[in-house]
């Protein structure tokens, strides 16, 4: 298991202590995100009118809506990623199938080349009777 980490981070205007098993990257990459969610709240009119509790509210709104819609990407690309799969599964099969018809034709073709030869065979020992 990895060690510990312990960051300080600036987060708005206060420095905070993010505490985790992941990376210092990891860490400063959630602090950017929380900076830049609070960027983009600052943009909105009337947001620093608003009482504390209800910017803080509006933006943990805001980060569960990125979460959710998120997630749902997620399982947009898994359905994909399956659906493809499937498509890949019957492609094979129908190679395979494929494959197994042009063995059996190539077979085919064989015996009746070799059933050709014996026939041309009969037929000129056939003629060398005949113009005997």
């Amino acid at each position: 298991m990895s060690s510990k980490t312990d960051l300080k981070v600036l987060i708005g205007s206060r420095v905070y202590t993010l505490s985790g098993y992941e990376s210092e990257e990891y860490l400063q990459k959630i602090a950017l995100y929380i900076n830049n969610k609070i960027a983009e709240m600052d943009q909105m009119q009337g947001y620093k009118r608003m009482s504390s509790d209800m910017q803080k509210i509006l933006l943990e709104l805001n980060i569960a809506d990125d979460y959710y819609k998120a997630r749902k990407r997620i399982e947009e690309l898994e359905a994909d990623i399956d659906e493809k799969d499937k498509a890949e599964y019957n492609l094979k099969h129908e190679l395979i199938s494929a494959q197994a018809a042009i063995e059996k034709s190539e077979a085919e073709n064989r015996e009746l080349r070799d059933e050709i030869s014996e026939l041309q065979k009969e037929n000129a020992a056939l003629k060398a009777r005949q113009d005997l």
